[in-house]
């Protein structure tokens, strides 16, 4: 458990990458449509939790299949809006989806770690307060994106593991998170 968790209550904010922390990833290709979809393990009453603890859930996620043509932002978009819908019927909440479709080598591109879609979200909903924020990540740009908007930093392993500590805490999934905020008793 991290030390900050007991501070966490509805004026916190959770940002969540997306593959590989909400849904499976497809190592070596991307999450094209809804049929490639699947949501990970004990995600959905994870996400329940979340929607009683945190003010805002935004999920910031990079998507370049978009920049090399493998995807539309039109299938994207309904993408986004299936995983939305699925996690409202399970009585979770994402109030949000940003997503990146630049590609890595594109100069000045939007993608984590740059916080292009952390100011958005904070456009988008003004209370947000980066102090009192938690990113979600599998990844190195996830926490460095967390990091460099002054985020507290919480990391998905998965094999391999990122050898360097650029976070708080790691979880092996959003249930152990879930678990950290049931344990705190805070709501």
């Amino acid at each position: 458990m991290v030390d900050f968790i007991h501070q966490v209550d509805n004026s916190w904010t959770l940002f969540l990458d997306r593959d590989g922390v909400i849904n499976r990833r497809i190592f070596g290709g991307y999450v094209t449509k809804t049929a490639d979809f699947e949501f990970l393990p004990d995600v959905l009453p994870s996400l329940n939790i979340f929607a009683r603890r945190f003010g805002r859930i935004c999920v910031v996620t990079n998507q370049q299949g978009v920049g090399k043509g493998l995807m539309s932002e039109n299938q994207v978009n309904t993408l986004h809006q299936f995983m939305i819908e699925q996690v409202r019927q399970s009585g979770g909440r994402i109030d949000k989806v940003y997503y990146c479709p630049d590609l890595a080598s594109e100069p000045n591109n939007c993608r984590k770690p740059n916080i292009h879609m952390a100011n958005l979200a904070k456009a988008d909903f003004p209370e947000i307060n980066f102090s009192k924020s938690i990113m979600v990540g599998d990844s190195l740009s996830d926490l460095e994106f967390g990091r460099n908007a002054g985020m507290h930093v919480i990391y998905v392993k998965h094999d391999p593991e990122i050898k360097k500590n650029p976070f708080e805490g790691s979880i092996s999934g959003l249930s152990e998170l879930a678990d950290w905020l049931l344990q705190d008793r805070k709501y």
